[in-house]
């Protein structure tokens, strides 16, 4: 290098011109703001973040095989008693179409929208359940009266549906609000009890003792995740057994059909043509479907044999034409609804979501147990549907939108890290 100049670097043409040569650059226009970012306004009512995937996934897999068994099960019975086989599957259809549009519409919403509406939401539903007991559909069967259904022209509503979900919300909120009070009895105990009772009171003058079961266990799940004593649980399932041996050994004290089912699920040989009927023909499906099943469509016991196939009993039908494994598969969806709610209740960031998710995985979870354990002749028939495959319009709805519901909460989740 010796002998040879260095050259100083060259500056670039832009380097080269002093500030006052250098051309004025427009200054980049501002992006308009997004309405639905998370600083924005908008974000108190929409909701940011992916869902859950397995657990909607789940759902939507449930509301279709609902939907295809529910035509399986029911169309002998619907010919045999509406004229039209495709009756109860044309409406569930309308409703199921409906509900996974409003499962959707709601898991777009912020959740936090449900603080807003508890209070009223509550009120409302114990307003419907007065008034069905003076306004409602009459259905008498076997002599008793059920007070379930109010018309609202082509359609009915069922009042308990509403109230399961505005009692979830209501103790939800009030447990939010007295966490640190729960230990206490008065707090823990008398104040969650009055809500709970009345909507048990209201929903049992109905006529409807499996949906007062539902709606009290409910009732004790939240209470328990809300932080209960223990000791008061156990003094609450003393009293619970005292009184169900006492029912159990005398169904007497229950009136009419209550007494009746006890009676026929004690004594097997009690009334085979009248209410063991109902549970005889339901064991006899599952037992004719073994282990693989007699194939989709192919159910002997749905023609007029087992009763309420659009109901109670439908999976009944499911076992005997998708046998164990189908049953299994059923069984194991259900089971990843359960899991997934749980998941998501354990990483809310509020206490509040969390007992909602909570409230909501317990109805379900709850329901299905016990028409699994009603249909297989494990406890007394209680009369209980089963979530997404029973027939049922207001029941399908509510179910979506609780869903819904816990499809936003999952949003919230997973926009945090873990």
């Amino acid at each position: 290098m010796a002998g040879r100049d260095l050259e100083p670097p060259r500056r670039s043409s832009r380097q080269s011109e002093t500030y006052e040569e250098q051309p004025r650059r427009k200054k980049s226009k501002k992006q308009p703001k997004n309405p639905f970012d998370k600083n924005s306004g908008l974000s108190f009512f929409v909701a940011n973040g992916g869902f859950d995937l397995p657990f909607f996934a789940a759902t939507l897999a449930l509301v279709t095989i609902g939907l295809v068994m529910l035509f399986s099960a029911t169309y002998p019975y619907a010919l045999q008693n509406e004229g039209d086989s495709y009756f109860y599957f044309k409406r569930q259809l309308i409703f199921a179409v409906a509900g996974v549009i409003v499962m959707l519409l709601v898991s777009k919403l912020n959740y936090k929208f449900l603080k807003v509406i508890e209070r009223p939401l509550f009120v409302i539903s114990i307003c419907l359940l007065i008034l069905v007991l003076f306004y409602h559909v009459d259905v008498v069967r076997n002599g008793e009266e059920f007070k379930r259904w109010i018309p609202f022209g082509p359609i009915t509503v069922q009042p308990s549906d509403i109230a399961k979900f505005a009692l979830i919300l209501a103790l939800a909120a009030y447990i939010s609000k007295n966490y640190r009070k729960m230990k206490n009895f008065k707090e823990g105990v008398i104040f969650p009890a009055l809500l709970v009772g009345t909507c048990c009171v209201l929903i049992y003058l109905e006529n409807h003792l499996s949906c007062t079961l539902l709606v009290f266990m409910i009732g004790l799940a939240l209470m328990f995740c809300g932080g209960t004593r223990w000791e008061y649980y156990v003094a609450g399932l003393c009293f619970v057994a005292v009184v169900a041996i006492i029912v159990i050994k005398n169904p007497d004290v229950l009136p009419g059909y209550q007494g009746n089912r006890i009676r026929a699920w004690t004594d097997k040989a009690f009334e085979p043509r009248g209410l063991r009927w109902q549970t005889n023909n339901s064991l006899y499906a599952i037992g004719s479907g073994g282990f693989w099943g007699v194939g989709l469509g192919n159910s002997k016991q749905k023609y007029l044999y087992v009763s309420e196939p659009q109901n109670d009993f439908i999976f009944a039908v499911v076992c005997e034409e998708l046998g164990f494994v189908g049953a299994t598969l059923i069984i194991g969806l259900f089971g990843i609804l359960f899991w997934r709610g749980v998941k998501i209740a354990q990483r809310c960031e509020d206490r509040f979501s969390s007992l909602v998710v909570i409230g909501i995985v317990a109805q379900v979870a709850i329901q299905t147990i016990f028409n699994i354990l009603v249909v297989t002749d494990t406890i007394p028939n209680t009369g209980i549907a089963l979530p997404f495959f029973s027939y049922g319009g207001t029941s399908l709805l509510m179910l979506c939108f609780e869903m819904g519901v816990v499809l936003s909460i999952s949003r919230k989740v997973n926009t945090k890290n873990y």
